[in-house]
């Protein structure tokens, strides 16, 4: 049986370029190289393609042993680039069999690069274009799974435009409507890039002004004294829940160190809950995961109020970590399935859904 072309999509012109280029690096140790072959296909911070799939041996060297050599695209070939402006000689040696996104933010966990693969008719890992959107915007997830009856912390949004004219009036708003502290977030990014944690209306105004650096728009919530619980959901038609995992973590909130960087930072699996607590949330993640049309795989966040144990959803991550401390492949460890076996039924998945919509017509017959 031959082996199927996987294309790596990593990199991207995002604030979380850096962690796909590490997620980019695990998903390459996991493909089984009897089965699959890997076709690297890396984006720059400039937005330029670059595609490596001959000199797959220098790979190990120069991306696999350095990550910072790989946010580089230093051993990719330079001359293989995926759209060139000279069409007498294509870019990739044969098509792909399916390719495995993990270009984490914008441009990639948003539904444009969804989009692209279905244009082109590729299959590809993970959720669709809707989802994808729909997921990466948190103001729009929290109206979907707050129509499904799934619990969620209310938020008030502004958006840039508005908050470069004034914020006098929203302050006043979310000051009658929340307690201090609140969370100020840009509402379409991840990895808590330009998110603060706010005690003051002095502090609420430049973290406006900072998480509108990163964003469109810009969400507001109140904090809760809560733990933080996460869920991962592998599969198609018929999604399956992980057991359950908790972050603890020392700094004010999980921000972008605490998740990468920090080595005070502990994922504990299984989460310390009442098997009446795990039972309610990774119901929760599945009726979330079906609400918002996802497919393949995503991680699911939740906060759990200490003082009443209520779970809150916080949001789904569609296109989750698969770096070394990433909680997504851990949960599904700890839940039997390895990363090597996660790797194979993603991509099995992706399939799935192309054989599905090739099913459908395509012309209308009377």
């Amino acid at each position: 049986m031959s082996k199927q072309r996987v294309g790596i999509v990593f990199g991207g012109r995002s604030t979380e370029h850096e962690v796909s280029v590490t997620s980019a690096t695990t998903i390459l140790q996991a493909l089984d190289p009897s089965r699959y072959t890997p076709v690297l296909i890396g984006v720059g911070h400039d937005g330029g393609w670059h595609v490596a799939e001959r000199d797959l041996e220098l790979l190990p060297e120069a991306v696999v042993g350095n990550p910072k050599a790989a946010t580089s695209f230093a051993g990719l070939r330079s001359g293989l680039e995926l759209f060139r402006r000279d069409d007498t000689r294509p870019a990739l040696d044969a098509p792909l069999d399916v390719v495995f996104p993990i270009i984490h933010g914008r441009g990639g966990e948003d539904g444009t690069l969804q989009g692209l693969l279905e244009l082109a008719g590729v299959p590809y890992v993970g959720c669709g274009v809707l989802s994808t959107a729909l997921c990466m915007d948190k103001a729009l997830t929290k109206v979907v799974l707050r129509d499904a009856g799934v619990p969620i912390v209310p938020c008030r949004e502004i958006s840039r435009h508005e908050a470069q004219r004034s914020t006098s009036e929203f302050i006043d708003a979310v000051e009658e409507a929340f307690p201090y502290p609140v969370f100020v977030k840009p509402t379409n990014t991840g990895s808590s890039v330009g998110v603060h944690k706010v005690r003051s209306r002095a502090h609420f105004v430049s973290a406006i002004k900072d998480a509108s650096r990163y964003d469109h728009d810009i969400i507001v919530e109140p904090g809760i004294d809560a733990r933080e619980i996460e869920c991962a959901v592998l599969g198609g038609f018929e999604p399956q829940a992980s057991v359950l995992g908790e972050i603890r973590y020392t700094s004010e909130f999980y921000d972008y160190e605490a998740k990468y960087a920090a080595e005070s930072t502990q994922l504990l699996i299984p989460a310390d809950v009442t098997p009446t607590q795990s039972e309610e949330m990774r119901a929760l993640a599945l009726r979330a995961f079906r609400a918002l049309k996802c497919w393949g795989m995503a991680r699911v966040d939740f906060f759990v109020e200490r003082k009443t144990g209520k779970p809150f959803l916080n949001e789904l991550n569609t296109l989750p970590g698969f770096t070394d401390g990433s909680m997504y492949p851990k949960l599904w460890e700890a839940s039997g399935i390895a990363l090597p076996e996660l790797v194979d039924r993603l991509i099995e998945h992706a399939l799935e859904r192309r054989r599905e919509t090739a099913s459908l017509e395509i012309k209308f017959k009377s």
